[in-house]
């Protein structure tokens, strides 16, 4: 994913980052009176996302488009899960649209803070072929992300790991390793498929199991890592030879040059969504920018500013070869990897990670 760091710490915690808080009060300071009006009326509408290069991405991609042929004029705020969840209760949310991952579409509708979609109202997504769990009851799929292996070119020789079966193979593979901190749900999946679990197998997850795969390779797994540029770094600096990260960070880097691998096999995908919150100011125009997003070309469009892969599969027809070979979503990436269980995650994710923090600390 690449800018969601802050929020997700959000929503494992539950509590809301003190940057994100000062971003927030900023943004509102800055509301007029004419911009709220404006809202009412339909000619603006304030969309949440996750900024930075995603955020970039979003206003050449989907909001200037979206409003030079609408007129409706887009303002952006970057508040918490928290937060968001503070002003919907209170009665008063200051967005109209929430760009934000699936987990928290699903938390927040468990919690009743957004509105059940009319589907009606949605027409791309009508025979679209959108995957059935991105389209729920409040919220609406968006793009694929995901976590893969990555290594770096030369550190083995010129043998390449394939699968997480390697990455757990200190033999083969010797080395430093790193794996994913507190910043997203604990990569138990990656454990159970290097233990030979295979992939329409991984949901429940046998917990125990998984903690006892990765007391394998304890010792050697040096850094779990906070941020998402983080294992770049690790392994640009040769501080370890392989570790998880996400595609497109690690994508970024052999743009750049940087001598680093990755494998598909075994990724984890994860998407982000819309969806409307309760008591939204303007939910006619947050429809008009939902359906204009999963029009084939503009998710093509977005796709080849940012590098996450669309949801609507006719968007393939408008990206090169090249392109769509780095995607979550192509169809041979689809097969080799898996979703992530949001359902299983929202109900056992407090225990596990609790399990996660005390096996790091020990």
């Amino acid at each position: 994913m690449g800018d969601v760091g802050i929020d997700r710490r959000a929503f494992l915690s539950g509590v809301g980052g003190i940057a994100a808080g000062a971003a927030a009060v900023s943004l509102t300071a800055c509301e007029s009176r004419t911009d709220r009006s404006s809202t009412k009326s339909g000619k603006l509408l304030v969309v949440r996302d996750f900024g930075g290069a995603y955020g970039e991405a979003n206003r050449k991609a989907i909001y200037d488009p979206f409003t030079k042929e609408t007129g409706v004029r887009i303002n952006v705020v970057n508040y918490s899960s928290d937060q968001i969840l503070a002003q919907i209760k209170e009665g008063r949310p200051r967005f109209d649209v929430m760009d934000i991952d699936m987990s928290n579409l699903v938390r927040f509708e468990h919690e009743g803070a957004s509105q059940e979609l009319d589907y009606g109202r949605l027409k791309n997504t009508r025979n679209a072929g959108i995957a059935e769990s991105l389209l729920t009851p409040n919220g609406v799929g968006k793009s694929y992300w995901a976590s893969v292996l990555a290594y770096g070119a030369d550190a083995f020789g010129g043998r390449k790991p394939a699968s997480w079966a390697d990455f757990w193979n200190l033999g083969t593979f010797p080395g430093r390793r790193a794996l994913q901190g507190t910043v997203d749900w604990p990569e138990l999946e990656f454990a159970l498929l290097a233990d030979g679990v295979p992939l329409d197998g991984l949901y429940p997850l046998d917990v125990h199991r998984a903690f006892k795969v990765l007391d394998e390779i304890k010792g050697s797994v040096g850094t779990f890592w906070e941020y998402g540029a983080e294992p770049g770094e690790l392994l640009d600096r040769k501080q370890v030879e392989a570790s998880s990260t996400w595609a497109g960070r690690v994508q970024s880097l052999i743009k750049g040059g940087s001598p680093l691998a990755y494998e598909w096999n075994g990724a984890r995908r994860q998407s982000n969504g819309y969806g409307i919150p309760k008591g939204a100011a303007n939910s006619d125009g947050a429809y008009r920018l939902i359906d204009f997003a999963l029009r084939p070309e503009v998710q093509a469009h977005m796709t080849r500013i940012y590098p996450e892969g669309p949801v609507v599969p006719a968007a393939y027809g408008f990206l090169t070869e090249s392109t769509a070979v780095n995607l979550a979503s192509t169809p041979g990436h689809l097969l080799s990897g898996f979703d992530l269980d949001i359902a299983w995650w929202l109900e056992n994710g407090n225990s596990v990670t609790r399990r996660w923090q005390e096996w790091v600390r020990n």
